[in-house]
């Protein structure tokens, strides 16, 4: 259970043993460097082998050569990239995984290198952050395995490269990110026996070894805050909650206001009284993915020593039926003050956001709040697996969050507050309700969500579909994603950090 590879950096010109990896655009051209690597011999044969294989170099296609002759190689992975538009468009990141899953559990040096190419330190360490995520697995509790499974975890690659050293540098900031997306992943695919909301609560305090200041809140201390909300959520289960608030203090002015990230950590949430249907539960051990994202953040930024100052504060609840549990109907008392009708007690997320976000609001007076959570079903209808939902009060944040999704790869769709959402909240009997009902499901939780920000520019991520459950792509395979690290990540490279 780990990102299963090692990664070194070589000049283009140096040799090794294990498979040999190659890239070649449509036109089947080797670059000066490969040419070498493979000599005339090597060159004719993945000629002749193209023509007897009908490879055409078509983008994320490959061609394998098992000991292939005159070739200092075990195998011969030529990799396709395309036509000549589809090479200037590259995306390092999926090549890397692309790549990792070609040659997995093996030893291998990749040539990163093809005619016309122009590959920065930085494009070569995404390639690197690619591959890291492709070979992630989360095999903990496998008690049998086949004999050779051990050697499928590790895969062991040297990039080769025109400047090495540059690449390297770069590739340890892609690193840190990289194990920030393997820690998220982690947590979302562990069963909720195990992370319960204490255990959950330690384990973010090990951010402390990274310089990171860890604060844990606990029942006691949050009935002196006043945080019904939260705790009307978690009082069914036999598992107390937690909130552990993490502040990262990188920037070279300490008391610069920090951006706060702050993400729903349900651990289990069988819908309380209004329980789930059987079909699909087990799901809900994920439900706590949005924390998962901030974790992982707050662990790539520290381990990279981010130029900024971010806080970032999760609740952690288990939201279970029993004799104690909150009822449709019950009206709680959040920490700012508000009442809230409770309709149904499966939309409790956005009741654990309301009071962790009012506090992160009021103790830190962070310049920007964007919270993440798997709210709601209804933005998988609208927006699918591939897809966040953007939700936000500032103009300025909703589109830094958008390029800064569009470039790692993470994409967001923003989505409108309109005041009928907000009004479709209004409660009878108390400030609001904790669901405006079936119609517009997302954004009427949006607007609950929003209540609690005040004039602080805020923005809500709902990942309900990509957060959990993901789409098998090139990168991942995992079933959790650790989706939301890469974005924040970039999101504070761009905006924060220049």
């Amino acid at each position: 259970m780990a990102d299963g590879i090692g990664i070194a950096f070589q000049p283009l010109s140096s040799k090794g043993s294990g498979d040999l990896v190659l890239f070649v655009g449509d036109d089947l051209a080797l670059s000066s460097a490969a040419s070498e690597a493979v000599g005339r011999a090597g060159a004719d044969l993945v000629t002749r082998a193209a023509a007897s294989e009908r490879f055409k170099g078509k983008s994320q296609s490959a061609l394998t050569l098992p000991a292939p002759a005159g070739v200092e190689a075990d195998r011969l992975v030529v990799i396709g990239l395309g036509s000549e538009k589809d090479r200037a468009k590259i995306d390092y990141v999926t090549l890397g995984g692309f790549t990792a899953g070609k040659v997995s559990g093996r030893t291998a040096r990749v040539v990163v290198d093809w005619p016309g190419s122009e590959a920065s330190a930085q494009d070569i360490a995404d390639f690197t952050l690619g591959a890291r995520l492709r070979s992630y697995s989360f095999d903990r509790y496998k008690t049998k395995k086949k004999p050779e499974a051990e050697d499928d975890r590790t895969t062991q690659l040297t990039v080769l490269s025109a400047d090495p050293a540059a690449a390297e540098k770069a590739a340890e900031a892609t690193r840190s990110v990289a194990e920030g997306v393997i820690l998220a992943r982690n947590l979302i695919n562990e069963p909720p026996n195990v992370l319960f909301p204490e255990e959950y609560a330690r384990r973010a305090s090990e951010l402390t070894k990274l310089g990171v200041e860890v604060e844990i809140l606990d029942v006691a201390k949050m009935r002196e805050l006043g945080m019904g909300a939260l705790l009307a959520v978690a009082q069914g289960s036999g598992r107390e909650p937690r909130i552990a608030v993490m502040r990262w203090n990188g920037a070279d002015d300490k008391s610069e206001p920090p951006l706060a990230l702050v993400g729903k950590g349900v651990v289990f949430d069988s819908g309380g009284v209004s329980i789930k249907s059987a079909g699909g539960m087990e799901d809900m051990k994920g439900d706590m993915g949005g924390s998962a994202a901030v974790v992982g953040t707050l662990h790539a930024l520290a381990s990279r020593r981010a130029k900024v100052n971010v806080i970032g504060a999760i609740g952690i609840v288990e939201n279970m039926p029993d004799g104690n549990s909150y009822r449709p109907s019950d009206i709680v008392t959040s920490m700012s003050g508000q009442t809230i009708e409770i309709i149904n007690t499966d939309a409790e997320g956005r009741l654990v956001l309301a009071d962790v976000i009012w506090h992160v609001n009021q103790a830190y007076k962070p310049k920007a709040i964007i919270d993440l959570a798997t709210l709601t079903g209804a933005i998988i209808v609208a927006l699918g697996q591939e897809i966040a939902g953007l939700f936000s009060n500032d103009d300025d944040l909703a589109a830094a969050i958008t390029a800064a999704g569009e470039t790692a790869g993470e994409k967001v769709w923003r989505m409108p507050l309109i005041p009928a959402f907000d009004k479709a909240i209004d409660s009878k009997f108390a400030d609001m309700k904790n669901t405006g009902g079936r119609h517009g499901g997302a954004a009427t939780a949006a607007a609950f969500i929003k209540r609690y920000v005040g004039e602080t520019p805020w923005a809500h991520l709902d990942i309900a579909g990509v957060g959990m459950s993901s789409t098998a792509s090139e990168i991942n395979r995992s079933w959790g994603a650790g989706w939301g690290v890469r974005l924040l990540d970039r999101l504070v490279r761009d905006k924060y950090e220049a």
